[in-house]
């Protein structure tokens, strides 16, 4: 009796050595998956999304635009799909979404769009119809887990009885598991995605609990909602307190004082570990938020080279998932050292170009670019002739006197080699014409 008692014993500790000592999720992983708030790739290593969506659905003869976001430093990217809305994304083209992304070395997070504000937009959707198109595409989605995020539908309940979300979404879901998906599972908030009644917020943990496979990550859309960076933070804080795990899976820029604060949620996002997918590559009907021209990688605008080339952005922070390798650096190490003496001064030249116009408003973007001879500082000069006016400016310190407007570089883009380039750029008003002034360019 003793010995058995002595086994018994020795059974029983080794159980719960194994319940104390356990850190995975509660099942094998295949594939993308959650643990605590972080998505982990299927060998342990942690994956933060840094990336940006794709309107696939309605540009779908754009695939060169899967190679341009990873030449941009994405590590991810959103590709809106329609299962009947728009026009149909079928399977075939799918699966060849899902070879582009793997070909360029992509997480891909694939979303029905066709949920777009249900309750309140009557051409929308039901999670329960999305679901259904996932299963529609179960045979090219199989056995993918390791590159493809399913984000079941896009912001997919709007402002009328936000509330039945969390049923929505449970039973979504249930279905997909029930189907047998074992993919990572996006789920986007109530409100048009902003979540501005909480019910995400709230029920947060319920929807967590629906999935037995343990591995849904939620997504915050953050738009006008998200004006101010207490506003960002406080929602953040809660999912940080709670454990829960979140991206944000859309985001726009402040091109008005009201608008989202960009800037908070990028710095946020990288102090936080969370993943970030900026909206969008190109093709709105408002051209604020496109980040190229007309799908065109060369002329990136402010937007553009905010998310691609600023602070916190995808080349400072993205980094590839380790299912496709290791990833080059950007830029490679050099060994000369700078020279002992600032080089001399040059001249430089300015371009000014109207990016966006609307009612009474634009967007402008002006490219300084140093001579022969590098540059230490730099003043752009431009008079309007047409009664505009600057209302706000980035990348720039500009002052207005009259109608003649002074742009003079800022402490981190004043020294430009000689050759180099920078760009800055602004938010103004205007009434009768809007014709692009002569600007002239001196350097320090």
């Amino acid at each position: 009796m003793k010995r058995k008692l002595t086994v018994l014993a020795t059974a029983l500790l080794a159980a719960a050595a194994s319940v104390l000592f356990f850190t995975g999720p509660a099942y094998a992983a295949a594939g993308l998956h959650v643990e605590g708030r972080n998505i982990v790739e299927a060998n342990g290593q942690t994956f933060v999304m840094r990336g940006v969506n794709h309107p696939h659905a309605w540009y779908a003869n754009r695939t060169g635009s899967f190679a341009d976001i990873k030449a941009a430093g994405a590590n991810t990217v959103r590709v809106v799909l329609s299962g009947g809305r728009w026009t149909t994304n079928t399977a075939t083209d799918v699966a060849d979404v899902i070879a582009l992304c793997k070909q360029n070395k992509l997480i891909c997070v694939l979303e029905n769009h066709d949920t777009t504000g249900y309750g309140e937009d009557t051409a929308a959707y039901s999670l329960d119809q999305a679901a259904n198109y996932w299963i529609g595409l179960k045979s090219v989605l199989v056995g993918q887990e390791d590159y493809v995020v399913i984000n079941i539908g896009n912001e997919p309940i709007g402002n009328t009885d936000a509330g039945q979300w969390t049923a929505a979404t449970t039973a979504a879901i249930q279905k997909m598991r029930s189907n047998g998906f074992e993919h990572l599972l996006m789920i986007d908030a109530p409100n048009w995605g902003q979540d501005w009644t909480y019910v995400m917020r709230d029920n947060a943990q319920t929807i967590l609990n629906a999935d037995t496979r343990k591995n849904t990550v939620l997504s915050i859309h953050m738009y006008a909602v998200f004006n101010q960076a207490s506003a960002i933070t406080s929602y953040l804080d809660t999912f940080e307190r709670n454990g829960w795990p979140l991206v944000i899976g859309e985001f726009g820029w402040q091109f008005n004082s009201g608008e989202v604060d960009d800037a908070t949620i990028l710095s946020e996002a990288v102090k936080r570990n969370l993943g970030y997918l900026a909206w969008s590559w190109s093709g709105n009907t408002d051209p604020i938020l496109d980040m190229t021209t007309n799908f065109d990688a060369t002329q990136l605008t402010t937007w553009g080279q905010r998310i691609v080339n600023g602070a916190n952005g995808l080349k400072a922070t993205a980094k590839q998932a380790t299912i496709y390798g290791t990833q080059p650096p950007t830029t490679p190490p050099t060994t000369t050292p700078p020279p002992t003496t600032p080089p001399p001064a040059g001249a430089c030249t300015a371009t000014y170009a109207i990016t966006g116009q609307w009612g009474g408003g634009f967007q402008a973007d002006v490219k300084v670019t140093a001579g022969s001879s590098a540059v230490k500082g730099w003043t752009v000069t431009w008079t309007y002739a047409n009664g505009q006016s600057v209302s706000q400016a980035w990348n720039a310190a500009v002052t207005s006197s009259g109608s003649t407007v002074t742009a003079r570089n800022v402490s981190y883009n004043g020294a430009l080699a000689a050759g180099a380039s920078t760009q800055f750029g602004f938010l103004g008003s205007w009434t009768g014409s809007n014709s692009a002034p002569a600007v002239t360019c001196a350097a320090a």
